[in-house]
């Protein structure tokens, strides 16, 4: 087979009602120079099948057996056997628009200064309707449109949409490829290629549906519940390219339960918390796990400290965002939002 533009990686366990549809949106689109690696990981339904049914129909479709080791030996596998400059994901219940590839390859090649982008994207659900918590998710993502605003939001929650992506490939090897742990690989991914110094960034157009399940892995599996998460933000905040490199210590605005989890793994990392700001008339003069709670009253100027915004609600997010500005306090250097 010829070397084509782009390699999908699409992994695939009991997905037999979905994946059809899945595979077919990408080889309708408009670009047809591509390949998908459809991987088999463990299925004990009619996916296999179905998936041969797919690659008798178009030679573009590559069946590997994934042997049900999981999402991130399946995509390192799939990984090792692409040949295109660029490799793009896909999941098994997710359907592609047309121009999805095109435009993300197209970016790609039209920004050498970019290493990935992700597209925007559309949530929807057969049963129900879209929770309004994963609603303002999407928006959020859908407007991290440059590399400038993505690195600077990077903290907050994972930044692309994983099944939206598209990398170059050579860069994605020399990464090392998808981390297995105790913490959700897409999120680690993200962090890793942007401490590397590689720039991210979303398309602004919508072009992936993204379904949302009630048995979805952010929901069910716990690597991607909270205490997971605030320990994969530590890890990053703490290296080279990092705010708290080289042992800087910090302040938490929010003592709730992320800023309380953010904290104990910070300290596993030896970063000194000297203290939490908090709205709170309550909370305001005590000590958390022996760290004083001052009031935004009591902040003062910028100083040693770098200030961690763990702030979830995003509109309470944005208001901190534009009181700690017009005191002076510069993004990025003095403070971060890591909600």
């Amino acid at each position: 087979m010829p070397i084509p533009v782009v390699t999908v990686l699409l992994p695939a366990r009991n997905a037999e009602s979905t994946v059809a549809r899945a595979v077919d949106s990408l080889l309708e689109g408009t670009l047809t120079d591509l390949r998908v690696l459809a991987i088999d990981d463990g299925s004990t339904d009619a996916t296999r099948a179905v998936l041969n049914g797919c690659a008798a129909r178009d030679p573009r479709v590559e069946i590997l057996d994934g042997q049900g080791k999981g999402l991130v030996e399946a995509l390192n596998l799939a990984l090792q056997r692409v040949t295109s400059p660029y490799v793009a994901r896909m999941d098994a219940d997710d359907e592609a628009l047309p121009r999805r590839l095109e435009a993300s390859v197209s970016a790609l090649e039209a920004h050498p200064e970019l290493d990935g982008v992700g597209t925007g994207v559309e949530l929807f659900r057969d049963d129900q309707p879209v929770s309004p918590s994963l609603q303002a998710y999407a928006t959020w993502l859908n407007s991290l449109t440059t590399p400038e605003r993505l690195f600077r939001e990077r903290f907050v929650e994972s930044p692309l949409c994983h099944p939206s992506a598209c990398l170059r490939r050579d860069v994605l090897r020399a990464t090392g490829g998808w981390q297995d742990g105790d913490f959700p690989e897409d999120y680690a991914l993200w962090l890793e290629l942007l401490e590397r110094g590689h720039p991210l960034m979303n398309l602004p157009e919508i072009l992936l549906r993204w379904r949302d399940s009630s048995n979805r892995m952010t929901r069910t599996d716990p690597r991607y519940a909270l205490p997971r998460l605030m320990w994969t933000k530590a890890r990053y905040l703490v290296l080279e390219r990092g705010p708290l490199s080289n042992g800087r210590p910090c302040a938490i605005w929010g003592a709730g339960p992320s800023g309380k989890t953010l904290t104990r793994f910070l300290r596993e990392r030896g970063v000194e918390v000297r203290r939490y700001v908090e709205v709170h008339p309550r909370k305001v003069g005590t000590r958390l796990n022996g760290i004083p709670v001052v009031g935004a009253a009591d902040l003062g100027p910028p100083g040693q400290e770098h200030l961690l915004v763990c702030v979830g609600v995003r509109w309470a997010r944005e208001e901190i965002r534009a009181d700690l500005v017009a005191w002076g306090w510069v993004e990025g250097r003095d403070f971060t939002c890591v909600a």
